[in-house]
């Protein structure tokens, strides 16, 4: 067999690469659906939309990136966000130079939010290295007597935030599988996204990100009361984002991990804001 070539996915290519990965990646979306998604973008100039491997010109693989432009620390920092990574099983062996493809543009911090235990395996060869993986499910109960207070008008959770906790409110709130509210009180306010799911049977919150985790600890009855209220039975979030062991709680694990390939952030730097966790209804 020759080897396969490897080319960046362009504009022009994006709609075949969406078309490969609605046939042997996931059906439930359309190439439309996947099209749309694979367009995400924060970063000014994107190099490319990820890689696509050909043989004879027909695609037999690829790996989709997403790109974001991100303030950590109060330095500049550009990440690249791998996803979609899919091989035709007769090409698997060729599977790995897509993302030495993808990781060897300079400049930029390299995650994946969503790795099989085959690609986290992979990954992790390549120095990606683990993010927590322990999420603590809360128990929502009702509380009252808080001075905290929940909003989720858009315009009063905007005049709640300022600076970049602002700039990802209004970046991420035109995705409708994603919940917003803000959680505080005087001026002491945390961006919450969450989306809705399942769990054990009964409606749960998921919580993707928590602006400000201290803010969050400190207003969590608030944000119990108000879930549970909305029949949200319980909240599943990163125990990374937790000062403290809510009652009722128990912590799960055993996920497959995040990773992330930095040689300047730590794990616990990196959030899942500007990523295929929120640009895709997975």
């Amino acid at each position: 067999m020759t080897a396969p070539t490897i080319e960046p996915i362009t504009r022009e290519s994006l709609e075949e690469f969406a078309r490969f990965l609605a046939l042997n990646l996931n059906s439930a979306l359309s190439c439309a659906q996947w099209e749309s998604a694979l367009q995400a973008n924060w970063l000014p100039a994107r190099p490319n939309f990820g890689f696509i491997m050909r043989d004879h010109g027909n695609v037999v693989g690829g790996i989709a990136a997403i790109y974001a432009a991100r303030r950590i620390a109060g330095r500049d920092e550009s990440f690249c966000n791998l996803t979609s990574w899919c091989v035709l099983d007769t090409h698997r062996k060729y599977g790995m130079q897509l993302a030495l493809a993808l990781i060897s543009q300079k400049g930029f911090h390299f995650t994946d939010f969503s790795p099989t235990a085959v690609v986290g395996g992979v990954l992790r060869f390549l120095k990606f290295r683990p993010i927590d993986d322990r999420q603590t499910v809360v128990a929502n109960l009702p509380h009252f007597g808080s001075v905290s207070r929940v909003v989720t008008d858009p315009d009063l959770i905007a005049a709640h935030l300022s600076g970049d906790r602002l700039q990802a409110y209004i970046d991420h709130r035109i995705f409708p599988w994603l919940s917003h509210l803000a959680v505080g009180a005087d001026d002491n306010w945390c961006h919450v996204v969450f989306k809705r799911r399942r769990f054990k049977g009964l409606p749960s919150a998921h919580v993707l990100h928590a602006s400000d985790p201290e803010a969050f600890s400190s207003h969590l009855p608030a944000l119990r009361n108000y879930l549970v209220t909305r029949g949200m039975a319980t909240m599943h979030v990163d125990t990374r984002l937790l000062r403290s062991s809510p009652r009722p709680s128990r912590i799960r694990t055993g996920f497959n991990a995040k990773l992330v390939l930095s040689s300047t952030l730590e794990p616990d730097q990196v959030d899942y804001l500007y990523s295929e966790s929120v640009a895709m209804d997975l």
